[in-house]
């Protein structure tokens, strides 16, 4: 599999920058994955914008109530964003499919249960039943995460072909955010050939510190739709041998959940 150099990757993040759509979403996804309100000068520092287009931009985004300005003249996400957000996710037909497969797993481990799909290199939160002894983390139903150090966004692209996986990787940085991250797509597809062989995927404290789960895949319509499910729990509680023997139960709950999907999925009579 070949593999993409720094230089490459980066030239194809411009590439998707450069139409207009793309650099309103670029300014959507600054504000809306900082950690509070930004000022101007913030996203001028930020953005690759002349100042006087970014200032266009960002009048077009509060116009359409997708940003607003505080007092302090700084900008956040608008309740425009937020009200489509929660319309996208209380219609969601496969989320509504897996929530009772969520469910029950989650009785039957005790710890936290996530669904994710696989947008890009990034795994979207779908949905999250907390455990019994609720744990604080990052996760969160909307939040992101990389593909290539969670156990949900490894399991998701372990489903894709040698030729889709290498696209996906290609626009990967190795950013270690614990001393257990894979730092190279190397590391990652010796992870993922192991993956596939076994069923399901393992994330030992590569995302967060004190972080465990096993995660399975769940491929629907093809490849269309890429996503997995996941148990998860603090490292002293969810010891290596809790998740090996909670394999079985993740992946036959992701078996369970495409097996419904194909069902309401499938031509009507």
């Amino acid at each position: 599999m070949e593999l993409s150099s720094d230089s490459e990757k980066a030239d194809r993040r411009r590439e998707r920058e450069t139409g207009t759509l793309g650099k309103l979403v670029a300014l959507l996804d600054l504000v809306a994955l900082a950690e509070g309100p930004m000022r101007f000068t913030d996203i001028l520092s930020l953005s690759d914008q002349p100042r006087g287009t970014l200032h266009r931009q960002l009048s077009h985004l509060v116009e359409e109530g997708l940003l607003e300005v505080d007092r302090d003249g700084r900008y956040l996400i608008g309740i425009r964003l937020l009200k489509l957000a929660s319309r996208s996710w209380a219609r969601n037909e496969f989320r509504a499919v897996a929530e009772p497969h969520l469910r029950r797993l989650q009785e039957v481990t005790g710890e936290t249960v996530h669904l994710g799909v696989l947008r890009g290199s990034e795994v979207i939160y779908l949905d999250k039943v907390e455990g019994r002894q609720s744990v604080r983390m990052y996760s969160q139903i909307g939040n992101a995460s990389p593909a290539y150090c969670t156990g949900v966004g490894k399991a998701a692209l372990s489903a894709l072909d040698d030729a889709k996986l290498a696209e996906r990787i290609a626009d990967l940085e190795f950013r270690p955010y614990t001393e257990h991250t894979l730092r190279s797509a190397a590391e990652l597809l010796a992870d993922i050939r192991d993956i596939r062989v076994r069923g399901y995927a393992f994330d030992r404290e590569e995302h967060e510190s004190g972080i465990c789960c096993v995660a399975a895949p769940i491929c629907s319509d093809g490849d269309h739709m890429l996503a997995g499910v996941s148990v998860t729990g603090p490292a002293y509680r969810v010891t290596s041998g809790k998740l090996q023997d909670w394999a079985p139960l993740v992946v036959a709950t992701a078996d369970s959940i495409m097996t419904d999907m194909r069902n309401r999925m499938g031509p009507k009579r």
